[in-house]
């Protein structure tokens, strides 16, 4: 029996697995949005929405055992041992892979809240997947375009209140919600039409961010800022249930936001719009720089 033929063996195993665990846990999380879909805002509503966050991050949990038990992939995780299950977190992560989503569960495993995604308001629509989202409680954005803004001025200020209300409901249930500033997984030919400056890196997209940071407020001033390192190359979702991602590095450092960045209007004030982005690229700078730096290590080592 040839080696591929072994791993893709293992790979498909791996596979039924994580579906399998994935259609179990399914059925507790829609009986707890059914269950929020007539539950009044309030303490009983944020009992709910941490009953069913506990079920998200057992699913979680239960993926991760079966990827330690099964697979042999050498986790280097840093900065994850300061985390706290209760903290209020909001993550920026560089994008190369579907694999990126199975290491952040790895690395926030016990460590953090479930994280969570912003989404387009459209997706609740999706089917299945939409009453999941909004039962995990995931932040639905609505975004106007400057043309729809021009259109109609009543527009102007609604995708921030949309999105401020959306988070209301953090107040007081633990969070960490995700950003992929990129926007999509990186790849070279991406990076040379983009022309980025960044060796490693998309251009990151900061108004989503901006955004976000408003609509959160200070209430949020962690800012867990993820690096995600393959040092054999980023490789597909597959190659990973296969065994043939052998090492991966996660480092998260936990960052204060600025206080004059929570309090300007990215879309309507260019001084501002500039600041914030200027505070993102030398985020990014540094984030490209360390990317180099975990290279050189592992490949020296």
């Amino acid at each position: 029996m040839s080696r591929q033929f072994t791993s893709s063996l293992a790979g498909l195993f791996m596979f039924c697995l994580l579906s399998l665990n994935t259609v179990f846990w399914a059925v507790p999380l829609y009986l707890g949005a059914l269950v929020k879909l007539v539950c009044p805002r309030g303490k009983a509503r944020d009992l709910v929405s941490r009953w069913v966050a506990g079920t998200a991050q057992t699913w979680a949990t239960i993926n991760v055992w079966f990827g330690d038990h099964l697979l042999r992939t050498r986790w280097d995780l840093r900065g994850v041992e300061k985390l706290h299950r209760d903290g209020q977190y909001l993550v920026v992560s560089n994008h190369q892979s579907w694999n990126d989503i199975y290491a952040l569960m790895k690395a926030f495993d016990r460590h953090a809240p479930f994280f969570k995604f912003f989404l387009k308001q459209e997706l609740i629509w999706v089917p299945i997947l939409g009453l999941a989202w909004w039962g995990l409680d995931y932040p639905f954005m609505k975004r106007y375009t400057q043309a729809q803004v021009l259109r109609n001025p009543e527009l102007r200020g609604k995708d921030l209140e949309t999105t401020r209300k959306a988070c209301e409901h953090y107040r007081n249930v633990p969070v960490t919600i995700l950003n992929f500033l990129e926007g999509t997984r990186f790849t070279a030919a991406k990076r040379a039409r983009q022309k980025s400056p960044y060796t490693y890196l998309l251009r990151p997209k900061s108004g989503g961010m901006a955004l976000a940071v408003s609509a959160l407020g200070e209430k949020i001033n962690s800012l867990l800022d993820v690096t995600i390192v393959y040092p054999e190359g980023a490789r597909g979702f597959w190659d990973f249930l296969s065994g043939r991602v052998h090492k991966v590095i996660v480092e998260v450092r936990s960052l204060t936001i600025p206080h004059e960045l929570y309090t300007g209007d990215y879309e309507q004030d260019p001084a501002f719009r500039k600041r914030f982005q200027e505070w993102i690229a030398q985020l990014w700078a540094e984030k490209d720089r360390r990317i180099g730096q975990l290279l050189s290590e592992s490949a020296g080592g």
